[in-house]
C-alpha cells in the first residue's frame, strides 16, 4: 500500500490529507497548577474545536468515530497492522472510543493541505512519548509489501499553559524515482492533566508550512481544554 492509498482512503471520509514541516520556536511553559485532580471530567467532544473556529481557507468537519483511526494512523506515519523496524517503535494502543478520541480536520483544498485537531485521553506523561520518539528517529515500515521511511525530529515547542509541551517534525517517503512520495508533517502536542491536545499541518506538496493558522488553531483548541481543568 502507497501513501497515494492511504489519501484515497482519507478522502473517502471527506478529507483531502496534506502537511508540510518547519521550524517552531519557543521552550514549554511553567506547569500550571492542576488542582485536585488528574483528570478532566468535561466530555472530549464538548471539548473540540468546531468547524466554525477554523480560518478561510480550511474547511473542517468533526470525524465520525469510524474514520479517526485511519486518520490518526496517516498522521503518525505509521499504517495500522504494519511491520515496523526497530520493532519497539510502533506507537502506544490508543482508545478511538468516543470517550477516548476525538478529532476534527480543516482541509485547504486548493494548497492541498490539512490541519488535524486531535484530543485524546490517556494517562501517561507527555515526556515519556516524547523520550519514546526520541529513541525511535528513524523507522522503516512495511504493509503488504509497501516500504516507507519514517524520519522524525524533536523540534522547539511553544510557549503554552500546558503541564508539557512538544514539537515534532516528521517526513514519511515511500517509493523510488518518479513514484517516490513524501508526506510532510508538523505537530504541536500539549498534556493539560488527562487530555492530550495535538494540532498537525500535513501536506504532500513542497509549500511552506502554514504555522500561524497551525500556532492559532493549538492555541484556541489547548485553551478549550484548559477552561475545562
Amino acid at each position: 500500500m502507497t501513501r497515494r492509498i492511504l489519501v484515497a482512503g482519507l478522502a473517502a471520509a471527506s478529507l483531502a490529507l496534506a502537511g508540510c514541516s518547519s521550524t517552531v520556536a519557543g521552550v514549554a511553559a511553567p506547569t500550571p497548577e492542576t488542582g485536585d485532580s488528574a483528570t478532566i471530567d468535561a466530555s472530549l467532544g464538548s471539548m473540540l474545536l468546531t468547524p466554525t473556529d477554523f480560518p478561510a481557507p480550511y474547511e473542517a468537519i468533526v470525524l465520525p468515530s469510524q474514520a479517526v483511526a485511519q486518520a490518526a494512523a496517516d498522521l503518525s506515519g505509521i499504517p495500522a497492522g504494519a511491520k515496523v523496524d526497530p520493532a519497539g517503535c510502533k506507537p502506544p494502543n490508543q482508545d478511538y472510543s468516543a470517550d477516548g478520541t476525538a478529532m476534527i480536520v480543516g482541509t485547504d483544498n486548493a494548497n492541498r493541505a490539512t490541519i488535524s485537531v486531535e484530543l485524546m485521553r490517556t494517562a501517561t506523561p507527555l515526556s515519556v512519548r516524547e523520550k519514546e520518539i526520541g529513541n525511535c528517529l528513524e523507522v522503516t515500515t512495511t504493509k503488504n509489501g509497501a516500504t516507507a521511511t519514517v524520519k522524525t525530529a524533536i523540534v522547539p515547542a511553544p510557549p503554552l499553559n500546558a503541564d508539557d509541551t512538544l514539537a515534532l517534525r516528521q517526513t514519511v517517503t515511500s517509493g523510488a524515482g518518479a513514484e517516490t512520495v513524501t508526506q510532510s508533517t508538523l505537530s504541536l502536542i500539549a498534556q493539560v492533566r488527562d487530555v492530550r491536545v495535538s494540532a498537525t499541518f500535513m501536506s504532500f506538496g513542497a509549500g511552506v508550512p502554514d504555522s500561524a493558522t497551525l500556532d492559532q488553531v493549538f492555541t484556541e483548541a489547548v485553551a478549550r481544554v484548559n477552561a475545562e481543568a
